[in-house]
């Protein structure tokens, strides 16, 4: 799992398995994210093997965690199987989800600019 900071607001890879060996380990890590409010969390699945129901935990974690932070999340490049757990289970019309990072950067809206005074 690797981190970064876009313009967007941060970007998470997750690599490999996200199953509830490594599930700690992404959970803590989005849990320390500092969202603001207006920014959006992209979790990059591109290079995801396999996802358990662990997995799809720590994503509505961090979905819940946006929310609250009045910030957006967004996943990019869903493997096919995911693609289809999601569907089953309904997740496909809370998460949105984009083939590529430049697609999901786009699809950002930044916040108005606070008026100066």
């Amino acid at each position: 799992m690797t981190a970064r900071t876009l313009p967007c607001g941060p970007l998470i890879t997750v690599t490999g398995e996200l199953d509830h060996h490594s599930a700690p380990q992404v959970h803590d890590t989005l849990a320390r994210l500092a969202l603001q409010a207006g920014q959006q969390l992209l979790i990059d699945l591109g290079h995801l093997t396999f996802c358990d129901s662990t997995g799809l935990t720590v994503l509505i974690a961090a979905r819940n965690q946006t929310l609250a932070a009045h910030a957006g999340i967004a996943l990019v490049a869903v493997p096919d199987h995911l693609r289809r757990i999601l569907e089953i289970v309904g997740l496909d019309q809370v998460f949105p989800a984009y083939p590529t990072l430049p697609e999901a950067e786009a699809a950002w809206t930044p916040p108005p600019a606070s008026p100066t005074r």
